[in-house]
């Protein structure tokens, strides 16, 4: 019996001691500040942050961290739990969906035709998306974000169809890697088919060395235009996720604005030697 007592006594000592040592040498994650994303950013004559963050490694890099917290209105990065919903909803049956235009005038003539919602995803056409929210209605709407756990979206009767454009609704910048990493990872709480067509529709540009997945998105207060561009890219078996928030300076012609946001980011992946510099990005938003 006493030696039983002591043999439990043992094994206990050194399974503590095992376990303490695994959580002292467990990795921390990483935060490198990147001088150069900033440079990038001021050449552009835009401000704001570029965030990415490296999977494998556990590391994010960004030029400005406390941007980087600073919550916005996430604008049509929305259309991606909007387009979740909608189809766990059964309001959306698949990609390949027709949204019937009206005839009336729009605001962007691309926007001016019948879509599927695959396109529709990817000319970001507002009009569509105001319909899939009324469809899904206020209770499931506000049911469903609980789930997907996507920043702090502030939704009632009266902004159902306008919630991510304006009014208090607002996410910060790692709220939107990490909602994009669960999705990577197939860790929200929806349907394999979901996942599945969700995963298709994102896809903004792929080649056989990389897989890039997606979205923009661009909100105006008064004088103030903020823009995002968020998703990942799968380059050599790893994923690095990324979200750009900018703002122009007052000297910034705003017909680049939609451009530049893509292209800072690229150029920042480029600079972390995640994709080469001759790699040409053909995308589709």
């Amino acid at each position: 019996m006493r030696f039983s007592f002591f043999l439990i006594i043992t094994v206990l000592f050194f399974s503590c001691k095992n376990e303490e040592k695994s959580k002292s040498t467990k990795a921390e994650t990483k935060y490198v500040v990147k001088d150069d994303f900033q440079e990038i950013i001021d050449k552009a004559k835009l401000e704001g942050a570029i965030l990415i963050y490296d999977l494998n490694n556990d590391t994010f890099y960004s030029n400005d961290f406390d941007w980087c917290n600073k919550e916005n209105l996430p604008a049509s990065t929305f259309k991606i739990p909007n387009s979740i919903i909608g189809l766990e909803t059964g309001v959306l049956k698949n990609e390949n969906v027709v949204f019937k235009w009206d005839g009336e005038p729009r605001y962007l003539k691309i926007w001016e035709q019948d879509l599927t919602l695959q396109q529709a995803f990817h000319f970001s056409c507002v009009p569509c998306y105001q319909e899939i929210a009324r469809n899904i209605g206020l209770e499931r709407m506000k049911t469903n974000l609980t789930k997907l756990n996507f920043g702090l979206m502030d939704v009632n009767e009266g902004n159902l169809d306008s919630f991510w454009l304006n009014g208090n609704s607002k996410i910060n910048q790692f709220e939107q890697i990490d909602f994009l990493k669960r999705l990577y990872n197939s860790e929200l709480p929806i349907s394999k088919q979901t996942d599945s067509i969700m995963k298709k529709m994102m896809v903004i540009s792929e080649n056989n060395l990389y897989v890039l997945r997606g979205k923009t998105g661009w909100s105006i207060r008064g004088e103030e235009n903020n823009g995002w561009f968020v998703g990942y890219i799968l380059v050599k078996k790893n994923a690095y996720f990324f979200a750009t928030n900018i703002i122009p300076k007052k000297n910034f012609n705003k017909k680049f604005f939609n451009k530049e946001r893509k292209e800072i980011t690229f150029k920042a992946l480029n600079i972390l030697k995640i994709v080469g510099e001759k790699e040409l990005f053909v995308t589709k938003q």
